[in-house]
């Protein structure tokens, strides 16, 4: 298949065809995956899919410490009474 590179503003952008985006199930946004001198646009299903089981994962193994210690632990709050 072959489309045109078209002027989108300052920029230029490529136009997909409805087809395309019914059958590749493509809404809002696409990953772009450069590889090997192509450019592959991947569908982005919904951001964050999975995150609440990776995180419950993370808990259960005990992988869900802080990485650094609490910004205010030595903070004086009465400088902004």
């Amino acid at each position: 298949m072959e489309t045109a590179i078209i002027k989108i503003g300052n920029s230029k952008g490529l136009r997909l065809s409805k087809t395309i985006l019914e059958k590749y199930n493509i809404k809002d946004k696409v990953e772009i995956i450069l590889e090997m001198g192509q450019i592959i646009l991947k569908p982005i299903e919904s951001p964050r899919k999975n995150w609440e089981s990776s995180f419950e994962k993370m808990n259960k193994e005990g992988d869900d410490k802080m990485l650094m210690n609490d910004v205010f632990n030595d903070e004086n709050f009465e400088e902004w009474n």
